[in-house]
């Protein structure tokens, strides 16, 4: 597995984390990366994406409080989450099947995530 997601932690309501996604990968530059979220007793879901040429989308429950970035320098995509909600309680994962994205369940491999939690 070649993306290992970080900077997680426990932070309360309203707060503000900004995850890292480190690619080991040659090719990251031209990779599409996507965040995605497994909260307990939930289905894993894409929660950001971007692009190789950097265009980006977000899920509904999302927009407006999290932005997805990339450093192709660093080999490194970026999910900066503020106002988090009880909600966003979840192991934090990231992945790429290359240029493009899969649905999650069809991955063959997942690194180790990183758990975020959101609790006064």
């Amino acid at each position: 597995v070649q993306l290992q997601a970080s900077g997680g932690g426990l932070v309360q309501p309203g707060g503000s984390l900004r995850l890292s996604c480190l690619d080991s990968g040659v090719f990251f530059s031209n990779n599409a990366v996507g965040w995605y979220r497994q909260g307990p007793g939930k289905q894993r879901e894409l929660v950001a994406s971007i692009t190789s040429g950097g265009s980006t989308n977000y899920a509904d429950s999302v927009k407006g409080r999290f932005t997805i970035s990339r450093d192709n320098n660093k080999n490194t995509v970026y999910l900066q989450m503020n106002n988090l909600k009880p909600e966003d309680t979840a192991v934090y994962y990231c992945n790429t099947n290359g240029f493009s994205l899969l649905p999650p369940d069809e991955y063959g491999s997942w690194g180790q995530g990183t758990q975020v939690t959101v609790s006064s």
